[in-house]
């Protein structure tokens, strides 16, 4: 065993040793360093600088299972443009991005957010056609996909053999909430309900850090990267992931491993990225440039290495946003 599994192994270890109280908290705190970064052209990252929303070169709200490309990507786009001092970057739930941040002022941790990024992502398209309503986004870009995957413990000890084991009686479940998390409420939804599982495993309820079958079935608080620390601390056998987030797992030595799920329930066909500039942007030009660099094959072999799939060209074209 290496280092890095043997602290893996203590630390999950600490969490079960302190009960399911302590463990929860962890969980609903993973990864909550990652969601709020500055990047600045000498290599530096600075953590939770709400402020710089304001003030940055560049400013991103993307949808937050991008978390673990973005020092790579960012590290790489302001090499080819040296001028970008500072970009800031948020992952989290766009769902949560678009109604508390862009649509009405939004708080983060007592700090105003900037109502007017530059550039704003979502999986889900719709909430693209919201901003087109209101006036403030006319064109977007499809620029990477993703696909559903299971997540369980290393060794898959419940033998958890695809999605249809859902609606098993003896595991205990993790999903992203139906709520702010589009992981779930676009896909994974759709997905247990072209299985015919849907109420079994969510017992007809959406609400987040909830049980929606009391003991059984856990929707986390505001993202999925809950569901690595709730498997890892021995609070849940498997959860609905994106396939990215099991490949960043297994990357970082995480004791968990995935369980593929089939076409067409993976959603690999319907799982694209959009990506549009605001109207109110205080860096248009800047945002254009960014636009350009996802097009480039380098930014497309980054996203790739991280489980993502690559767009096509004719994804990476501007495009007026539908209207329904």
């Amino acid at each position: 065993m290496n280092l890095r599994n043997a602290l893996a192994g203590i630390c999950s270890a600490a969490l079960l040793a302190t009960g399911p109280a302590l463990a929860a908290g962890k969980a609903k705190d993973a990864g909550l360093g990652h969601d709020y970064r500055t990047f600045h052209a000498d290599g530096r990252v600075e953590y939770g600088k709400i402020g710089d929303s304001y003030t940055a070169d560049l400013v991103m709200y993307l949808a937050g299972n991008q978390f673990m490309v973005m020092e790579e990507l960012m590290k790489d786009f302001q090499g080819k443009n040296p001028d970008i001092k500072t970009v800031y970057v948020e992952t989290i739930p766009p769902g949560q991005i678009l109604k508390q941040q862009i649509l009405k002022q939004g708080e983060i941790n007592g700090q105003k957010t900037a109502r007017n990024p530059d550039l704003f992502a979502s999986v889900n398209l719709g909430h693209l056609k919201k901003l087109r309503k209101k006036g403030i986004m006319h064109d977007y870009m499809i620029y990477i996909h993703n696909k559903l995957e299971l997540m369980v413990a290393k060794g898959n000890p419940k033998n958890i053999k695809g999605p249809e084991d859902l609606a098993r009686d003896d595991i205990v479940q993790s999903h992203p909430n139906p709520l702010t998390e589009g992981i779930f409420k676009f896909y994974g939804s759709q997905m247990l309900k072209d299985l015919g599982i849907y109420d079994k495993v969510t017992g007809g309820k959406k609400c987040r850090s909830c049980w929606a079958v009391p003991g059984k079935v856990w929707f986390t608080s505001r993202h999925h990267r809950e569901t690595p620390a709730r498997i890892e601390a021995g609070e849940a056998d498997v959860g609905i992931v994106w396939a990215t987030e099991v490949a960043y797992a297994k990357a970082q030595g995480r004791p968990v491993e995935g369980v593929p799920i089939p076409e067409p329930y993976n959603m690999a066909d319907k799982v694209g990225y959009a990506i549009g500039i605001l109207k109110p942007a205080r860096n248009h030009y800047n945002a254009v440039r960014f636009l350009s660099y996802l097009g480039t094959p380098r930014a497309q072999e980054i996203y790739a290495k991280y489980g993502f799939v690559k767009a096509t060209d004719s994804e990476l074209k501007l495009k007026p946003i539908p209207v329904d």
